[in-house]
């Protein structure tokens, strides 16, 4: 008797979150990473409320998005009346 093929199902984004629907609620930290920056002590000690530090992305630009400490997606970041956002670009696959 000759072996079926191995059939892949596509399903969709209902069938899924029904399949996690008991983790729902779980907290998860995501952290959107804009960009590091080294700083002198000296630096750091001068911050204060309002104090800008300049970061090495802007509008237009992809990030990083980590969840509960693992690189999950990718975005780019938004300006949204007058307020930031990031867009979901990408997610990381695994091999």
């Amino acid at each position: 008797m000759a072996e079926s093929p191995v059939r892949t199902e596509v399903r969709n984004t209902a069938e899924i979150l029904a399949e996690f629907s008991g983790y729902h609620d779980v907290p998860m930290n995501i952290v959107l990473e804009i960009g590091r920056r080294s700083m002198k002590v000296r630096e750091i000690l001068q911050l204060k409320p309002e104090s800008i530090v300049d970061v090495p992305k802007s509008a237009g630009e992809n990030i990083d998005i980590f969840v509960n400490g693992k690189l999950l997606a990718f975005g780019e970041i938004l300006e949204l009346e007058g307020k930031a956002g990031v867009r979901l670009t990408d997610f990381v696959t695994q091999p």
